[in-house]
């Protein structure tokens, strides 16, 4: 039997643990309690909020609840060069008024902002790593409001620890031969972790020599490219050629990354694709929602690769930041090689913001005398 000072499972440290679980809270809707040494705040992901758990809120903040919101969406209100996440107050948590705020196409700034706090900052945090909008709502509250109450807790440090201790806890979970369509001789190694209890593959194509510069291409997932063959982007062209190309020049590993939509997540993804239908451009659709221009991070992709033995890549991708954010996580770069998709009428726009807004390297030429839809 197995007693009851014994540690029964090891899941990681109770600040981890704790983010666990205020993720998967913020995810339902529910209010989150943010601990900063003895000051407390609940916090609330606006894009969920409704109006009965907003009127139990508006009493415990006894008019001074606030609004926080990123730099990206300040921007859009009409905060130019705003480069920091701010504040509105809230003398009432008004639900019309929030909504506005934060989630209308066409709202303005109507009143002043105020600097953003650390909790407010954590609150943020907690919200991309929860893929809900960066908008969420503050109330400070003391040990007697939320006495009895059932809420997670969690301290601030362990919100802005999160991503590099879930980097650092990676392990491989399951590995097997699975052999592709053109690519027979490959191998798909899962591990458990990354962010946000999401698990990550890396499949191994051939036999890569690891005592050289290993042809590596860090792929975020995309479910409309990859699986469904969507014009609208490159990425799935640029998966299976790339698979295409390892098997054909003695191996190589693509890491299949938990990345949806910039790491903004599926369904941000789908409110940015409507707003692209309607004739925004990718970045902008974006900035729309809250986002700045790639909010992916790469230093548990770095560890996969150390704990598959690499050390030295080619990097197969367009994209510098990848390259940047690979080598401070301490893989050298030997060089970069280009992965193209196909151009069309669909993606047109969206390769030439790529390649104009977010420094890709893409080829002029092959965009040239294609119109977009």
């Amino acid at each position: 039997m197995i007693g009851c000072d014994q540690e029964i499972i090891s899941l990681g440290s109770r600040g981890s643990l704790n983010v666990d679980r205020a993720i998967a809270e913020f995810r339902s809707g529910r209010p989150v309690l943010l601990r900063d040494n003895n000051r407390l705040v609940l916090t609330l992901p606006a894009e969920l909020a409704d109006e009965a758990l907003l009127r139990g809120l508006d009493v415990l903040a006894r008019g001074a609840g606030h609004l926080v919101l990123s730099a990206a969406r300040l921007r859009r209100l009409g905060a130019k060069g705003r480069g920091e996440s701010g504040v509105f107050v809230l003398p009432a948590i008004d639900l019309d008024r929030i909504e506005t705020l934060a989630l209308k196409i066409d709202a303005r700034i109507n009143a002043p902002i105020a600097p953003a706090s650390a909790q407010d900052e954590a609150a943020l945090e907690l919200a991309r790593l929860s893929l809900v909008l960066p908008a969420v709502i503050v109330v400070s509250v003391t040990e007697a409001d939320i006495a009895g109450e059932p809420l997670v807790e969690v301290a601030l440090a362990a919100i802005n620890g999160y991503r590099a201790e879930q980097a650092a806890s990676l392990k491989i979970a399951g590995r097997a031969p699975v052999p592709l369509e053109g690519a027979p001789e490959t191998e798909f190694v899962v591990f458990r972790g990354g962010e946000g209890l999401r698990d990550q593959v890396a499949i191994v194509v051939g036999k890569p020599d690891l005592d050289s510069a290993v042809p590596v291409r860090l792929h975020s997932a995309c479910l409309t490219g990859d699986l469904f063959g969507s014009l609208k982007c490159d990425c799935g062209d640029q998966l299976r050629e790339t698979v295409r190309w390892m098997a054909e020049n003695r191996g190589g590993i693509l890491l299949y990354l938990d990345q949806e939509g910039r790491g903004n997540g599926i369904s941000n993804k789908m409110r940015a694709y409507r707003l692209q239908s309607k004739g925004w451009d990718t970045y902008d659709a974006d900035e729309v929602l809250g986002f700045d221009l790639d909010q992916r991070h790469f230093d548990f992709a770095a560890t996969m690769l150390k704990q598959l033995g690499v050390s030295r890549i080619v990097a197969l991708t367009n994209n510098p930041q990848k390259i940047g954010a690979i080598e401070a996580a301490g893989i050298e770069v030997a060089a970069s090689q280009r992965v193209l998709g196909r151009p069309n009428v669909h993606n047109v726009r969206y390769l030439a913001s790529k390649r104009d807004r977010a420094g890709h390297f893409i080829d002029m030429k092959a965009l040239s005398g294609i119109s977009p839809a």
